[in-house]
């Protein structure tokens, strides 16, 4: 079995409700010890940002910096598209410090042969 977790997220905070869903699944991947990264992608990167992931999504939900700082603690990574934060015109120097541009070809080889559980956002 992989000890593997990728989380999928091409949505950002248009929809806070499945970016909170991504986040916890990303944090408990990570809290339980899988080696774990978030592939951001299309309006996720911005999320990457410092200072964009805020909020509460619904009465009873975990706050996203809340998230974020759990997911972080945990050795958490995030890749993030760089074709998405150029064509966005995105600066890569605001990325929050567990997050760097990564495309699928790292994505890939971070996977390696044995392979990842995934979900997709």
């Amino acid at each position: 079995m992989s000890t593997k977790a990728v989380v999928s997220l091409a949505t950002g905070l248009e929809d806070p409700e499945k970016v909170t869903v991504a986040m916890l699944m990303a944090v408990g991947a990570a809290e339980t010890g899988r080696d774990t990264v978030v592939f951001a992608a299309k309006e996720a990167v911005r999320l990457a940002l410092e200072g964009t992931a805020v909020g509460t999504a619904c009465a009873g939900c975990p706050t996203l910096p809340s998230l974020m700082e759990r997911f972080a603690a945990a050795g958490g990574r995030w890749f993030v598209c760089p074709i998405c934060v150029e064509a966005k015109q995105l600066d890569a120097g605001q990325l929050i410090g567990n997050a760097e541009l990564a495309g699928t070809i790292p994505l890939w080889n971070w996977i390696g042969d044995e392979g990842a559980t995934t979900f997709s956002y």
